[in-house]
């Protein structure tokens, strides 16, 4: 068997997703300045939900979770890899195009389903006719996954991540251009959208071919690798639909409340930044590679990649989280506050930003947990543990909403994502030594938490001496970057000298091989 690079993919990936969620960020800053929280940036928000919900169905969520371990197994046997590539997207393109023609039809009721709040205000047409515009995206995208999907299973990450970037890079473009015209800013920004899927599409299709994964679009069939692949996916759509159902929950209890669904985007994009950068690179390296040691046989090494992209993950986000739970103002209204982003939204989204912090260690150790699952193409466990976190979100979201207002999802969202981790680590238990953290990882990950500690502390001391600069225009930049590196600067040292990490560990961690 010929490995993947676990730590070196997991960098390529890390360094692409951060690229997006950097442009992503930006994308976000400029349509909090330019639109402003209210009525019309809630109906952007409420319309892209829905293409991105269903694309967690169909794409890196369900249909990946089946589709990589299968194509990984194919490719490392030889068993015709490019032919059960294609005939995953004959099908997949099928479903896809009945999806989009009847979401185009029956857009009012999606916007109601989701956004019932937004029934009987301008909020509603708003979005759905934003939703009409934007829904083809899910199409163009969930092939597009496909393509990544094959690319990651052969070991080649870097098209695939950085493939994302686009979409930012188009949106920011075309906002930029509608300001300077003088034009709607928000119109340019959804027609985009559409063009952004098409050229992800290209991207990945071109890196499959050149990888030597050669798909060709065809008549959809009912063979058996495709009987079993439906059987494989379809626990995990509903895992995935169940993880979309908690996001539609907190828009639903938000709707009620103008201005809290782009508070939450925004305090969700904040927080996404960590997640996507660590949590979803470790996720995508993680699959595959698992899937092809289990193949060969290889436990003593789908060990060892599970415990570093573990220790790596937590050693990442830890920190993280804390920054966001102590600094979540400084962060908010340095990036944020511009334009129509006014101090109150920026003390809102703070609040919301906090709480995700929280929940942040959670939402990533589900992605290195989930592959324990998806590599042995079990996707029915993780649905019937999805279905209690999805339960408890529920009760959570709406109990809580008459006390706590439009918060209430934001609590819900964490607490269910530890219930879910929770579930995902029990479960595991039953696959023996292979998913269990090694003595390095136990022996490393309270020191990182004390490292993270020590680092929140030095947070809070340097912001109350940064405290003026911080909200003074223009120094407030020098003064979040201050801020940000003297956390980076205790974190390193505290754990270096606690044993959570080493220096030569962060100095080659880029020419590490597993």
């Amino acid at each position: 068997m010929k490995p993947i690079k676990l730590i070196s993919g997991v960098m390529t990936v890390g360094f692409w997703t951060l690229m997006s969620r950097i442009l992503g960020l930006a994308r976000e800053i400029m349509l909090t300045a330019l639109v402003g929280p209210g009525p019309l940036m809630d109906a952007f928000v409420a319309a892209f939900r829905l293409p991105n919900m269903f694309r967690r169905f169909f794409a890196e969520g369900a249909f990946n979770a089946a589709f990589v371990p299968m194509f990984a197994k194919r490719l490392e046997a030889n068993e015709n890899p490019n032919g059960f590539a294609s005939e995953s997207f004959a099908g997949l393109a099928f479903v896809l195009l009945i999806l989009t023609a009847l979401a185009l039809v029956f857009m009012p009721g999606l916007v109601w389903l989701t956004a019932e709040g937004f029934y009987g205000d301008e909020r509603f047409d708003l979005t759905v006719g934003f939703g009409r515009i934007v829904f083809p995206y899910v199409l163009l995208i969930s092939l597009a996954a496909l393509f990544s999907g094959a690319l990651n299973a052969t070991g080649r990450f870097a098209a695939a991540a950085a493939a994302p970037v686009f979409l930012n890079i188009l949106a920011i473009g075309a906002m930029m251009l509608g300001y300077f015209l003088g034009q709607e800013v928000i119109q340019w920004l959804i027609w985009v959208i559409p063009l952004a899927g098409l050229v992800q599409l290209a991207i990945v299709w071109i890196a499959a071919e050149r990888a030597g994964v050669k798909v060709r679009p065809g008549r959809p069939r009912w063979s058996p690798d495709m009987k079993h692949l439906v059987r494989t996916a379809v626990p995990a759509a509903l895992a995935g639909g169940v993880v979309q159902i908690n996001l539609i929950v907190g828009q639903f209890v938000a709707s009620d409340f103008v201005g809290a669904a782009s508070w939450l985007y925004a305090a969700d994009r904040l927080y996404q930044l960590p997640l996507g950068v660590v949590g979803i690179a470790i996720g995508i390296v993680l699959l595959p590679d698992l899937s092809r040691r289990l193949r060969a046989n290889d436990d003593d090494g789908g060990r060892a990649a599970f415990s570093r992209a573990g220790e790596l993950s937590l050693a990442l986000t830890v920190p993280c989280a804390v920054a966001l739970v102590v600094i979540p103002l400084p962060l908010v209204s340095v990036i944020f506050e511009r334009g129509r982003m006014t101090p109150d939204d920026s003390a809102a989204v703070a609040t919301a930003v906090a709480i995700y912090g929280l929940g942040l260690p959670a939402f990533v150790l589900q992605k290195v947990l989930q592959p324990l699952f998806f590599a042995r193409e079990d996707t029915k466990s993780p649905f019937r543990y999805a279905l209690w976190a999805m339960a408890i979100n529920a009760v959570l979201a709406f109990g809580l909403k008459p006390w706590l207002g439009w918060l209430a999802p934001a609590i819900a969202a964490t607490v269910a994502a530890w219930v879910m981790v929770a579930q995902l680590g029990w479960g595991a238990r039953a696959m023996g030594t292979v998913a269990r953290f090694d003595t390095r990882f136990r022996q490393r990950l309270w020191r990182i938490c004390l490292a993270s500690a020590i680092m929140g502390g030095g947070l809070w001391v340097s912001q109350l001496g940064l405290l003026t600069w911080l909200y003074t225009d223009y120094i407030r930049y020098l003064a979040l970057l201050l801020l940000v590196l003297s956390g980076i600067v205790v974190y390193v040292l505290a754990g270096h000298y606690l044993r959570a990490f080493r220096m030569n560990e962060l100095r080659g961690i880029v020419r590490r091989k597993r």
